[in-house]
This record gives structure tokens, C-alpha cells and sequence, in this order.
């Protein structure tokens, strides 16, 4: 399955993001990763692709919870 913005529809994309995420993000441990997922708004809104956005947090330019979680962060990347 292509995960590329030109072939897959906005609710595809929705989805890909909720199920790297977990969906079901009920008893938070605290990770951040449900504040991690807003940070692919651009790919599910068709502005960048996974790529783009994963390659910009390695870089340190996006960061959804502060520099200190750039790296080392334990919350999973989507692909």
C-alpha cells in the first residue's frame, strides 16, 4: 500500500496517521503521542508527505513537544 499523498484520499491518510498513532490513545502514559499525531496535519491535509515531515523533526525544525523530545522520543514515527 502507497502511503504517497497522490494515492491515497484524505481519510486514508486520516487513518494511516490514527492507526501509527493508536486510535484508541485511552490511558495516556504520558509518551505525547496524541499531541505527536497534529503534527502530520500537513500530510493528512495533502501539504507534505510523511518524508517531508519525519525528515524535518530528525532535522530539529518541527517539534510538537519542545527540542528536548526532537530526539531520543519514544513515540513512534508513522511510515
Amino acid at each position: 500500500m502507497s502511503l504517497l499523498i497522490k494515492d491515497t484520499t484524505r481519510e486514508e491518510r486520516a487513518a494511516i496517521v490514527a492507526r501509527s498513532f493508536g486510535a484508541e490513545c485511552n490511558g495516556c502514559d504520558g509518551c505525547g503521542a496524541c499531541g505527536s499525531a497534529d503534527m502530520y496535519n500537513d500530510y493528512i491535509e495533502g501539504r507534505k508527505e510523511i518524508a517531508e515531515i519525519n525528515a524535518a523533526v530528525r532535522a530539529g525544525t518541527v517539534s510538537d513537544a519542545g527540542p528536548e523530545q526532537v530526539s531520543g522520543r519514544s513515540c513512534p514515527e508513522v511510515y
